[in-house]
């Protein structure tokens, strides 16, 4: 490498998916800042202008990609002496019709020109992601420029394939979403690729959310040893400064690279995930609203811990005066969870309402057994038992919720579902499902606790969560079990949740079927007496409602991505006719 003062900006930047002009104004402002302070080069992440995923949304309006054009244009000019590498959407020559009609390049800008262009060879299939069904992979192998004495390597996104020896510095250009995990073996993959080739390192990732998606950033720089020299921060938009003659920087602290996130078995252990998961979940929140325009958030304060963890994360990331919570008790709701769902409102010092679902209920009942009676008269299945008595109050609630969404402006009322209950199907589509965003929906109720108990230590805030909250076992308080005369409990309806989570994550995490786990030892067999015939019980439980939960799964609010994709991965709704157990 050359003996110079080489100093480049990694912008670790927050863009919004689809808005060009957003994206880059915000790109021009670093470009100037970088140009103030005499950077050799600064680097955006991968597919800056467009904001990343998009999703579909270039193929249906392909006047994205027009604009992030003409937007390139406009950054060019206000480049000087700094090159600036810049990522977008650059329009192919498509030699038949099936051929996808766009590249993921970045541009290399300098003195008001656009002076090169390099495109992306891999497009790995995301299953949370649509990209590869625009973008077409580039068989161009010329990717290394050079910079005042400098040979820099562009690599972008997963492009590991294709590095070559004879340059100085690799720079990573990506958008890579926050995964519990993927996170430490990306660390000492990136550090491997380093030594490996004998290169510095440079890896620039997105920050924010955008939908389901939520970008860690932790942009960072490793030298020719591996060794890590230059760190950004995490969930946080940042300009680092990375001095590539002496290879320092500075390391911030970060939440992503000082846990251990690998797990080879299932653990009830969160604590080592709690501060990513919390900045994950705030960050998501925060930018849905923000880039949506909305301000305000309503839900409802059952005394559980499902709207009790919702409401202090969106007390966290919206302002107290943005969240109210409504208690909407029925004849079943106990006190406890009444006094619960008040005192956390007292203690977030956010707006707090009762309304009793007593009188919505009765005239809804009235009104649909009347129905019933008529269509009994042409149809002879009626249920002896059926499930509309709980789905009535359930919906009765998400009225009231809609009903204050509607009446005041820019608010969103929250579903507060969690991973655990989504997979079984435990929630009333209409009901507990309804809202316009659902925080917690990809935590499962394990990890909830742990999120809970993490909360009441770790905010500013002490104890604001009430310990009953965290002590009592969950249930909708919907229905009375006839054997207790006390309202269900969720984990009778359902499984032990110690068990039920332990299921999702061998599923997520190993793949595992249902033969499988028959064969595995869980956590909970090591503490509790289980028979083979009550574990299969259970499992046979799980894959039914799993399976037949799927619809509802398709209708779910919009949320944010925490741990794994595997419940956000397309699977036909039809799908419940697969034979789970095999032959």
């Amino acid at each position: 490498m050359t003996e110079t003062n080489n100093l480049i900006g990694i912008a670790q930047i927050n863009t919004k998916a689809g808005d060009i002009e957003y994206n880059s104004k915000k790109v021009i402002k670093y470009i100037n800042q970088a140009q103030s302070i005499g950077l050799d080069l600064i680097v955006f992440p991968e597919l800056t202008l467009t904001g990343f995923p998009l999703e579909n949304a270039i193929e249906n309006h392909p006047i994205i990609a027009d604009e992030n054009l003409k937007w390139l244009d406009n950054v060019a000019k206000v480049t000087t002496e700094t090159t600036a590498l810049v990522g977008f959407v650059e329009p192919c020559e498509c030699e038949n019709i099936t051929q996808r009609k766009y590249y993921d390049s970045v541009a290399v800008l300098k003195n008001g020109q656009i002076i090169d262009v390099i495109r992306k060879s891999t497009i790995p299939v995301h299953c949370e992601f649509n990209d590869f069904n625009c973008i077409t992979p580039s068989n161009s192998s010329n990717k290394i420029i050079n910079i005042n004495g400098i040979k820099y390597q562009i690599i972008i996104g997963k492009d590991y394939n294709n590095i070559e020896q004879n340059s100085d510095v690799i720079l990573n250009l990506c958008a890579f979403p926050t995964r519990i995990k993927n996170e430490s073996e990306k660390h000492k993959f990136l550090s491997t690729l380093a030594k490996k080739y004998s290169q510095t390192f440079v890896y620039v990732n997105q920050v924010g959310a955008n939908d389901r998606a939520s970008f860690d950033g932790t942009s960072r720089a490793f030298d020719k040893n591996g060794k890590l020299f230059a760190c950004a921060k995490s969930f946080e938009e940042q300009l680092l400064i990375v001095n590539l003659h002496n290879n320092s920087g500075e390391i911030y602290h970060s939440e992503i690279l000082s846990t251990q996130l690998a797990q080879i078995d299932f653990s009830l252990d969160y604590e080592p995930d709690m501060a990513r998961t919390y900045k994950t979940l705030i960050q998501g929140i925060k930018d849905y609203f923000g880039k949506t325009g909305f301000k305000r958030a309503v839900l409802g304060l059952s005394g559980g811990l499902d709207s009790t963890v919702c409401a202090v994360l969106l007390v966290d990331a919206l302002g107290k005066e943005n969240v109210y919570g409504v208690s909407m008790p029925s004849k079943i709701t106990s006190q406890t969870s009444k006094d619960d769902a008040q005192i956390l409102a007292q203690n977030l010092g956010i707006g707090f309402s009762v309304a009793p679902i007593k009188d919505m209920f009765d005239t809804t009942n009235n009104c649909l057994q009347n129905l019933f009676t008529n269509v009994e008269k042409h149809w002879d299945c009626r249920y002896k038992q059926s499930f509309t008595a709980d789905n009535i109050q359930a919906r009765s609630r998400a009225i009231f919720l809609w009903g204050v969404s509607n009446e005041f402006d820019s608010c969103l009322p929250i579903a507060t579902s969690d991973k655990s209950e989504a997979y079984m199907g435990y929630a009333t589509i209409n009901g507990d499902m309804s809202g316009g965003f659902a925080p917690i929906a990809d935590i499962t109720k394990t990890k909830l606790f742990a999120l809970a108990k993490w909360l009441n230590k770790n905010r500013e805030q002490k104890d604001v969560i009430p310990q009953s909250v965290i002590e009592k076992r969950p249930g909708a308080e919907l229905a009375i079990n006839p054997k207790t005369g006390k309202p269900l409990i969720a984990e009778d309806a359902l499984m032990p949740y110690e068990f039920l989570d332990e299921v999702i994550w061998r599923i997520e995490n190993k793949k595992e079927n249902y033969k499988d786990m028959l064969k595995s030892e869980f956590l909970y067999e090591k503490t509790h007496n289980l028979s083979k015939e009550q574990k299969m019980q259970w499992l046979d439980k799980f894959y039914r409602r799993m399976s037949t939960a799927l619809y509802k799964k398709s209708i779910m609010p919009p949320y944010v991505i925490v741990d794994s994709p595997s419940y956000n991965s397309k699977q036909p709704i039809t799908s419940c006719s697969i034979n789970y157990k095999g032959i």
